[in-house]
């Protein structure tokens, strides 16, 4: 069955459809394009991806509209986040020839060791194919060419996306402009391709030829595909991104300095995007008696109605919200939704941590968002801790704050990759410091992250040669250091 791209804004279909892609010839390419990308030097490397992000920043005056009618998403958003992903491919193109990310290691023999050492050397190799899961709320910095995509080509890994469903003629636009970089770098055609189909994507999975997988989405899906990768006969790293509901905490103190700041701030944040951001700021702890209700109802009745990336997610938000306003109170809501498409508005509900569990702590992807009000420190600490992993966790407080501040911070850093103090996670810088992960169910793998130069490490695992001549080493390991990494090296 032929994937068609849905217009959410009036639900009909935008562009062609596209048939599902056989996986078989592109796992095959992708197999044998390893052995010749894994030799690349950093410089080739570096000038395919540079390539990439030229040539979609050529094209975005083509992709910008294309992923507009496929999203809802409005121009400025998606002009901002197709720079922001080849910015994110050039970042990548600094890392490979930076070297750093190889971790090479030279240590001399010393025989009068317990046990004797041998003359080793340790590098990072890529683990060979990578499988990467397009997300449906970032058409371009975490689909085709995104964050999974850059590191494992920086990483030399050769690369099967597997496109979503909901932006299918933007993903096969992508893609053609990606294999023909590919072809002009002089390289095997395997070391990109693309896949289209659910049960395709699947199966691509189970294929032995694939050596680790990426994905963003849903934490049900995720889990399929996590658990899939699992119990395979050869189990694989799967890195999945999932569902976050990143708590921030406002102190009394911060709400007496900026209670207009932090009003604008958290309605801003949690309507971004219409709430499609796995950084979404979904509670939100204030201390009892805050008074901020009449601002807060204010700010969200202004927000306006928007389209939902598709049908399926507007569905089970609705869903979702239905059954949340079951056990807890609506404070505030948007302009109701025009009729047709897959419109949401704005929702802000609230509660006490005398009333607050874990049931609680589900996602609900899309512009909504629930005020917990607690009484003292203990009863907010107690709270806290019924809530999983997150991406993030923010702070609001003061200087000179009386507030246990020290103690609410490792609290909460124990449960998110991130932890920001006066602002606001939406929004992830492409960095060499950042960190977006987190323990489950924000990740599958806490150690790592998707977003920054370190998420290369994914796609690479540790091999030692031992007692190899020099001329047999690889060339990060030589002793004349052709690459001109940076090394440990013996004293």
């Amino acid at each position: 069955m032929s994937i068609q791209g849905i217009d959410p804004r009036t639900g009909s279909p935008v562009g062609s459809a596209v048939p599902p892609t056989p996986p078989e010839p592109l796992l095959a390419a992708a197999a044998d394009a390893f052995g010749a990308f894994k030799a690349t030097t950093p410089g080739v490397r570096a000038e395919l991806l540079t390539r990439l992000a030229d040539r979609l920043d050529a094209a975005a005056g083509d992709l910008v509209p294309l992923a507009m009618a496929e999203s809802g998403l409005p121009s400025a958003r998606l002009t901002g986040e197709l720079a922001r992903t080849s910015a994110q491919l050039r970042l990548f193109a600094s890392v490979v020839t930076e070297g750093a990310y190889l971790e090479a290691i030279l240590e001399d023999a010393d025989p009068g060791a317990t046990p004797p050492r041998p003359v080793l050397a340790r590098m990072l190799e890529p683990v060979g194919p990578v499988l990467v899961y397009a997300a449906s709320n970032f058409p371009f910095a975490f689909s085709v060419l995104g964050g999974d995509t850059a590191s494992a080509l920086a990483a030399g890994a050769p690369v099967l996306v597997k496109a979503h469903g909901s932006h299918p003629g933007l993903s096969a636009e992508v893609a053609s402009l990606a294999s023909r970089a590919v072809a002009d770098a002089g390289l095997p055609a395997g070391v990109f391709g693309i896949i289209f189909g659910d049960d395709e994507g699947v199966t691509a999975l189970k294929d032995p030829r694939v050596k680790a997988a990426g994905f963003t989405g849903s934490t049900t899906g995720g889990r399929f595909l996590f658990d899939v990768a699992s119990s395979r006969p050869d189990p694989i790293p799967f890195f999945g991104e999932l569902g976050s509901i990143n708590p921030t905490v406002v102190t009394p103190a911060a709400v007496a300095a900026r209670p207009d700041e932090i009003v604008t701030g958290f309605v801003g944040s949690f309507t971004l995007g219409t709430g499609q951001f796995c950084t979404k700021p979904g509670l939100l702890f204030l201390p009892a008696g805050h008074g901020l209700g009449p601002a807060l109802q204010s700010a969200v009745a202004a927000v306006e109605p928007a389209p939902m990336l598709n049908a399926r997610i507007a569905s089970q938000l609705a869903s979702g919200l239905t059954e949340l306003s079951e056990r807890v109170s609506l404070l505030a809501s948007g302009p109701d939704a025009p009729a047709g498409g897959s419109w949401a508005s704005a929702q802000l509900f609230t509660t006490s941590t005398d009333a607050f569990d874990a049931e609680l702590t589900d996602e609900h992807f899309g512009p909504a968002a629930l005020i917990v009000e607690y009484k003292g420190e203990d009863d907010l600490f107690a709270a806290l801790s019924t809530i999983e992993g997150s991406l993030t966790a923010t702070v609001h407080g003061e200087p000179g704050d009386p507030f246990p501040l020290p103690r609410l911070l490792s609290i909460l850093a124990d449960r998110a990759g991130r932890v920001v103090w006066n602002g606001w996670p939406t929004g992830v810088a492409v960095s060499w410091a950042m960190s977006h992960g987190g323990p489950w169910p924000s990740t599958t793998n806490s150690a790592h992250t998707s977003v920054g130069a370190t998420a290369i490490r994914r796609w690479l695992r540790p091999v030692t040669f031992q007692s190899l001549p020099d001329d047999l080493l690889p060339p990060a390991l030589q002793a004349a250091n052709p690459w001109h990494i940076p090394r440990r090296e013996p004293a």
